[in-house]
């Protein structure tokens, strides 16, 4: 890992706690303990700017750094935020791998440029799906267990509780990775990181 890759992850990493910590929270109106927040952003765009490597650092960094200062309504909270991002990551990786095989130019951000509008649609919608997914399965077994786990939910509860979590979980992605994408974009196509 070269020095620049190293510190674009420490400032992706310092910019996604800082995001988590300090930045907006907006509850979700059915169920306040789920926020709408933008520290996923940097994450993906250390995904997408320096490579998927660098992406999995920063964001299992800011896992340790959300179980230290800052874990949500439950202790456990940063490891479903991780699944989520990992679940994402997933999703952005095909188009993402596809996307560099046909850079002949050796140049991401060009090629991102050229193409935004399929390459967003693609990555944003498989991963919407797999994030949807992992977490639904996710929740499905841990919001019945005892805190600091779950939320010692009826399993009734847990039904209701799926479908709008998915919606959430859904809008995080919906807004998280277009964004992410056209920072890269705009960043990569002025500088080259790789």
């Amino acid at each position: 890992m070269n020095t620049r890759a190293l510190s674009l992850i420490i400032i992706f990493t310092a910019l996604a706690a800082a995001l988590n910590i300090y930045g907006p929270k907006i509850p979700f109106p059915l169920y306040p303990f789920l926020y709408f927040q933008l520290w996923e952003i940097p994450i993906v765009t250390a995904f997408l700017m320096i490579g998927p490597r660098s992406g999995l650092i920063v964001g299992a960094i800011n896992t340790l750094i959300l179980l230290i200062f800052f874990q949500g309504y439950l202790p456990s909270g940063p490891f479903y935020n991780f699944a989520a991002v990992l679940a994402m990551f997933v999703g952005i990786y095909l188009p993402y791998w596809l996307s560099k095989r046909k850079c002949k130019d050796d140049n991401f951000g060009n090629y991102l440029r050229k193409h935004i509008l399929v390459f967003t649609a693609s990555s944003t919608g498989l991963a919407i799906v797999l994030r949807v997914l992992a977490l639904t399965v996710i929740n499905y077994f841990a919001l019945p267990q005892p805190y600091p786990i779950g939320l010692e939910m009826p399993q009734e509860a847990v039904l209701v509780f799926l479908p709008l979590g998915a919606i959430f979980n859904a809008i995080v992605a919906l807004y998280t990775i277009p964004i992410a994408i056209a920072i890269t974009a705009l960043v990569m196509s002025r500088v080259k990181f790789q």
